[in-house]
């Protein structure tokens, strides 16, 4: 029996396609993952959370590219075969946070798998900045791109790709 853990960055309050928000669309996507494999979840959280409003927001991100502290660092996932990296599309790949959460990690002989939250980007250069970032792993090259705006209605999808 395999072990699977979800590590995965989502932010509430104003969304570029939905207004106001009160739980992030990744936090959705992740949670129906989770129901529908069993996994563990890790939520990755800045350590100075972004502005409530999206134009701030994403000019935050772009300055913590390279360094986006987060409240609480996983040290060891040697517990799971299987990793599923979600987050949405900040700057053209994942949030900053998420390179802070994984970067340490030993992901040899791990599956990892990865869905982004879009409203437009598609998965982005996440496809080869998670193989750069989780060195030793086997990476599942065709991830999934959920629009954000369509989170909720989304499980459907999940369960053919899973």
């Amino acid at each position: 029996m395999t072990k699977t853990l979800i590590i995965y960055f989502s932010r509430a309050d104003e969304n570029y396609a939905v207004g106001y928000i009160d739980k992030g669309n990744t936090e959705i996507v992740a949670e129906y993952v989770q129901e529908l494999t069993g996994a563990d979840m890790f939520k990755v959280e800045p350590t100075v959370p972004y502005a409530k409003d999206y134009a701030t927001c994403i000019k935050e991100a772009k300055q913590r590219i390279g360094n986006a502290p987060i409240k609480e660092k996983l040290t060891n996932i040697s517990a799971y075969d299987t990793i599923f990296v979600m987050s949405p599309i900040y700057w053209g790949t994942y949030a900053p946070e998420m390179e802070t959460a994984l970067k340490d990690l030993d992901f040899t002989g791990k599956t990892v798998r990865f869905i982004s939250t879009h409203e437009g980007s598609g998965l982005a250069s996440m496809v080869s900045d998670v193989k750069k970032i989780c060195k030793g792993a086997m990476v599942d090259t065709k991830g999934l791109a959920i629009v954000g705006s369509q989170a909720k209605a989304s499980k459907s999808k999940l369960e053919k790709w899973i």
